[in-house]
């Protein structure tokens, strides 16, 4: 660390006295530069990254072309993707040969190294799902704002956390739902928010199904990546390049399809996909008020969330996309793919009197520009926590297989205090989550 802190201009930070420092003690990092920032139209925003797997690399590829944004460190548990993610940044700028003078990409193995730096205006996290909490909840309270991948959070305790730790902070944060800035997505969406297919009686989901608890051998442990805090606050287990694959690799880990670390392609595919759903549904702010199991939980296909105004949403999983179905017709929309029937429920333009839907067609610009002008992104905290609630719901649902009570209101289930008692998990010592 005191490398990393010397290469970019900044005294020396022992390990031992910064990882004595708990989580939610890193609430005034940060905060000086983000109100030059907000003053400041002509200051680059400086961006940190945290889990460089095929995703950040992406999302790191894109910010780069950002001429607003400079990327001055990066985080990883593995060495190979740290050195590679920094070597990227480091070429990156070497090319284009910027005025100002650059001093090199920062890399770390800990993501509190990283948020500890003052000089960091803003981090992109896509970490596995059971980090992402964590690192948000931090974030914010080290006064940097975040964009963070989907799905927002492991279980609902963490969904609504992660927005209270935004608002309390006064926090910016792009849930990576990058659906609602594609103009398929939104067309629809406004043409059922104003009527065109009349009542909606239905809306029809296609993701897959839920994770399971993780059985993977143990494998030998390759030197270069640190295990123990690649798992953070899951239980403990043995090593499996399943879980994490070591190097730079250009697949999407299947960590994805066990419970310890997320919710499966339910809510992988379904922080997308229920996502919009909601938005089309006018639900942002709220949720489902009953979620119904189907007869065979274990086939992971069928759960029905009843909303308050009778409409049903239904999980298949044997489809992929979204039908919003109404009285008067039917919209399908999935990436690149819209369809209308009859066609005359799309034929016409909305008038100028329609309500129209938060217009974004760059999902990382939108977020810088909110950075700029402190709104709320397209895909706000607030969004993402709703959206994969729903999904943690409809996991919870084909898990225990029971008919569910919730009252989005108060994030809780209605007189049920087993079901509260899946809201949240135990963390592994000394992870805790702050509030």
């Amino acid at each position: 660390m005191t490398e990393d802190f010397r290469a970019m201009g900044h005294a020396p930070v022992s390990r031992r006295r910064f990882l004595t420092l708990g989580l939610a003690a890193m609430g005034t990092l940060g905060l000086s530069r983000r109100r030059v920032l907000a003053a400041s139209p002509n200051d680059r925003i400086t961006l940190g990254f945290i889990g460089m797997g095929r995703q950040n690399r992406s999302l790191l590829n894109g910010f780069l072309r950002k001429p607003e944004v400079q990327v001055v460190a990066v985080c990883d548990v593995d060495t190979t993707r740290r050195e590679d993610a920094r070597q990227r940044v480091d070429a990156f700028y070497g090319r284009e040969q910027r005025s100002g003078g650059y001093r090199g990409c920062a890399a770390y193995r800990d993501f509190r190294e990283l948020l500890a730096r003052s000089d960091i205006d803003a981090v992109v996290i896509a970490t596995p799902d059971h980090w992402h909490a964590l690192q948000v909840v931090a974030a914010a309270a080290a006064g940097k704002d975040i964009y963070c991948e989907k799905p927002l959070s492991l279980t609902i305790a963490e969904a609504q956390a992660m927005v209270e730790a935004v608002r309390r902070h006064g926090r910016v944060l792009q849930t990576g739902s990058q659906q609602r800035s594609s103009s398929e997505f939104r067309r629809a969406c406004e043409l059922v928010r104003n009527g065109r297919i009349g009542r909606v009686e239905r809306v029809i989901v296609g993701v897959g199904g839920p994770s399971r608890w993780c059985d993977l051998p143990e494998e030998p442990l390759e030197p270069g990546l640190d295990w123990d805090l690649w798992l953070g606050p899951a239980p403990w287990r043995p090593y499996n390049s399943i879980l994490s694959p070591r190097g730079v690799h250009d697949h999407f880990p299947l960590w994805r399809r066990y419970r310890e670390y997320s919710g499966g392609a339910m809510t992988d595919w379904g922080a997308h996909h229920f996502d919009i759903a909601q938005w089309g549904l006018g639900m942002d702010g709220s949720g489902p008020v009953e979620v119904i199991p189907p007869e065979d939980p274990g086939s992971g296909t069928g759960v029905r969330f009843r909303y308050a105004n009778g409409v049903e949403v239904i999980h298949d999983s044997d489809k992929r996309g979204v039908w919003f179905e109404g009285t008067e017709g039917r919209i399908f929309v999935d990436r690149g793919k819209f369809e209308a029937q009859p066609e005359a429920v799309a034929a016409e333009p909305l008038g100028p009197g329609a309500l129209r839907l938060y217009a974004s067609d760059d999902h990382l610009q939108d977020w810088l520009d909110c950075m700029r002008t402190r709104r709320r992104p397209i895909c706000d905290v607030e969004v993402g926590a709703r959206s994969v609630t729903v999904c943690h719901l409809g996991n919870l649902a084909y898990w225990y297989g029971r008919r569910l009570r919730w009252d989005p209101a108060q994030w809780r289930f209605v007189g049920d205090a087993e079901a509260n008692g899946w809201l949240d998990r135990p963390r592994r010592e000394p992870w805790k989550l702050a509030t």
